[in-house]
């Protein structure tokens, strides 16, 4: 069974008044009772992104055909699940809930996987970028999202890094270390973040296959910030 099937079925049981809220809720239990390890993180990273990223498309205050692009992007998902899965996505677009609420939710939910929650912070910065710009509500967001997560600043200002305009991107901050650091400095760190981010590690840690653009990008983003400090090094 694939994971859009197992979260398709779990969609349309809802009633048709269910909130997203309680869905969470609803579904971490229906997935420890149910599921397998595996799928188990897979259907709960899915299920938690799809509710932040419907939050965080309308956290400027506006829904972008841009942003609705890139979840699309996002996750691959298949002709025939799309309808519950939109479903779910509208039901979080217009809860009256605050994203708050689902940022805890979603903590307790990985609670086992804390991992998995830097990953789903790099997710909804793809959703903040897609029409060109970080907005000043988007940043507020998601800076308030990484509180409840208990992510550091520093983790947080690292995954910004990779995030912001190319004009503009700092490659020692993409890659964790100080400005002025060393080739060998940077090497080291660039092999560290490639050995934790390539996309086989990314599954392994429950983000499923059709969110593979995940990991795609941020491996780009990583190989480009190393190249540029390279050059800069060998230049200087």
């Amino acid at each position: 069974m694939s994971l859009w099937t197992r979260l398709s079925e779990i969609v349309a049981r809802l009633p048709l008044a269910e909130t997203v809220g309680s869905m969470i809720d609803r579904a971490g239990t229906v997935i420890r009772e149910t599921l397998g390890a595996d799928a188990r993180r897979q259907v709960s990273f899915t299920i938690s992104m799809i509710a932040l990223t419907a939050k965080m498309a309308k956290a400027d205050g506006v829904v972008t055909a841009d942003e609705v692009a890139v979840v699309k992007k996002l996750f691959d998902v298949p002709e025939e699940e799309r309808r519950n899965v939109a479903r779910l996505f509208n039901l979080a677009k217009e809860d009256v809930a605050g994203f708050e609420s689902y940022a805890n939710k979603i903590r307790r939910l990985h609670a086992e996987d804390p991992d998995l929650l830097e990953d789903i912070l790099d997710g909804l910065f793809l959703v903040a970028e897609a029409d060109g710009v970080v907005h000043e509500r988007e940043l507020a967001f998601l800076e308030t999202v990484a509180e409840v997560f208990h992510l550091s600043p520093q983790v947080f200002s690292q995954i910004e890094a990779r995030h912001v305009r190319p004009d503009a991107r700092n490659p020692y901050a993409v890659l964790g270390i100080p400005q002025g650091s060393t080739r060998e400095d940077a090497r080291r760190a660039y092999r560290k973040l490639v050995g934790e981010n390539h996309p086989d590690r990314l599954m392994a840690r429950g983000v499923p296959p059709e969110c593979i653009r995940l990991a795609t990008d941020r491996m780009a983003r990583l190989n480009e910030a190393y190249e540029t400090i390279e050059k800069e090094l060998v230049a200087g």
